[in-house]
């Protein structure tokens, strides 16, 4: 009987793979990424609730960081529970219109959390360098806009993406994706029509966002860096500058893994599936993860508020 390959069709639904190559390991790699994404939660959940209760957080750096704790409980969700589902009871199948909601909220929140970091940048900039009009220039309702522009800019830049595939690839010679979750170009590489345009528009987003984001965040720590260096004390310079060591944490824990991931998927040909999935997969994980360890460490208010809160659900037990 002959097998004909790369026949185009439309499909209703994609087959998601998981981690190509080692699916006999899947249940237990099961137990690392469950751990992982149970403690972003946690660790989320927690950030919100102690800036919430503690009206000493009601600052704008805080408010930020609630809005990061959103964003990242959205980028672990939208991947980590299939991803569970696909270790443990092989349920790699996803419709072709959830795929491309899941390939949305993934791309859409990661170019948000960028937003904010560029924001929670300028707060840093003006709490430094001009501190007598931080609480008039940054307002409840300032950092609100901020977030809401922060929020419309990714839906501007990553609503297309879906839109394009939706209506410019119909068709596709396979319908198994081999990746754990729906990635612009794990997707984009299975379409028969002519995907250059997508893939001009992936790298264009990606150089704004990337690139001119970090820019930004660079230039406001060169200005912060000068300001600390007309400050009259060592003291001073290091207390001032550890009130920035959280955020630049945070940055270099969320560019540095999208950077990587990133130039792998486009330029690491010679990368093994296994590692190069993985590696996306962490990239989702580790901001969700590390940042509410590290603000949680380095904030002493939030330390504070988190111990108390552990120690009144250890008296009512």
């Amino acid at each position: 009987m002959l097998t004909f390959h790369n026949v185009c069709s439309e499909p209703s639904s994609f087959q998601l793979t998981g981690i190509p190559g080692l699916e006999a390991l899947h249940i237990w790699l099961s137990i690392p990424f469950g751990s992982m994404y149970l403690v972003a939660v946690v660790g989320n959940v927690t950030i919100l609730a102690a800036v919430r209760v503690e009206h000493g957080l009601h600052q704008p750096m805080y408010f930020f960081l609630c809005m990061l704790a959103v964003i990242d409980l959205v980028l672990s969700t939208s991947t980590m529970p299939k991803l569970l589902g696909i270790f443990w009871f092989g349920a790699g199948d996803i419709g072709l219109d959830t795929c491309l909601a899941q390939m949305f909220l993934i791309h859409c929140f990661a170019t948000v959390e960028s937003g904010i970091f560029l924001a929670m940048a300028f707060d840093r900039y003006i709490a430094i360098c001009d501190p007598l009009r931080h609480t008039t220039v940054l307002t409840h309702a300032v950092v609100g806009r901020l977030g809401l522009a922060a929020l419309f800019r990714g839906v501007l830049y990553i609503g297309p993406l879906p839109l394009m595939i939706r209506l410019r690839l119909p068709l596709y010679k396979a319908r198994v994706i081999a990746h754990s979750y729906c990635e612009h170009m794990a997707v984009v590489t299975l379409a028969c029509g002519d995907s250059r345009v997508n893939n001009i528009y992936g790298l264009g987003i990606g150089f704004l966002v990337l690139i001119l984001d970090s820019v930004a965040i660079a230039a406001s720590y060169v200005m912060i860096g000068r300001a600390v260096m007309g400050l009259t004390t060592p003291e001073a310079r290091l207390k001032t500058l550890g009130t920035c060591g959280s955020h630049i944490c945070a940055i270099l824990i969320f560019y540095v893994p999208t950077a990587v991931s990133s130039l792998i998927h486009r330029f690491g040909h010679q990368v093994p599936p296994p590692i190069h999935t993985l590696l996306a997969n962490f990239y989702l994980l580790i901001p969700p993860i590390l940042n509410p360890i590290v603000y949680a460490v380095r904030t002493k208010q939030i330390r504070e508020r988190i111990l108390q809160i552990l120690n009144i659900g250890t008296k009512i037990r």
